[in-house]
């Protein structure tokens, strides 16, 4: 099979990423989109741009569990809210 990088694969993936974002939708997760899941998928699924045959990296898409979604948004929302009271902080000194 020809591999190649994950991140070479993205501009051939756009209607199987739009399927699992409609997937998530239907079930309530609506903070789902394109590229939240696909960087769901680099950070959590993947962990690195290495180089994948494109059936793999379909699988996985299609695979993705809505928990281990939404517990990427949890630890982007963690993230979020810590830069801004940092933020916040040193401004106020």
């Amino acid at each position: 099979m020809n591999s190649q990088l994950i991140s070479e694969w993205k501009p051939q993936l756009g209607r199987v990423i739009d399927s699992k974002v409609n997937e998530l939708i239907y079930l309530g997760y609506n903070e789902a989109t394109s590229e939240r899941v696909w960087q769901c998928l680099l950070k959590k699924v993947w962990k690195k741009d290495g180089a994948m045959p494109l059936h793999q990296i379909v699988e996985d898409i299609l695979h993705l569990k809505p928990h281990i979604f939404m517990s990427y948004m949890t630890q982007l929302a963690y993230q979020s809210d810590d830069l801004e009271g940092a933020i916040a902080g040193v401004l106020s000194d």
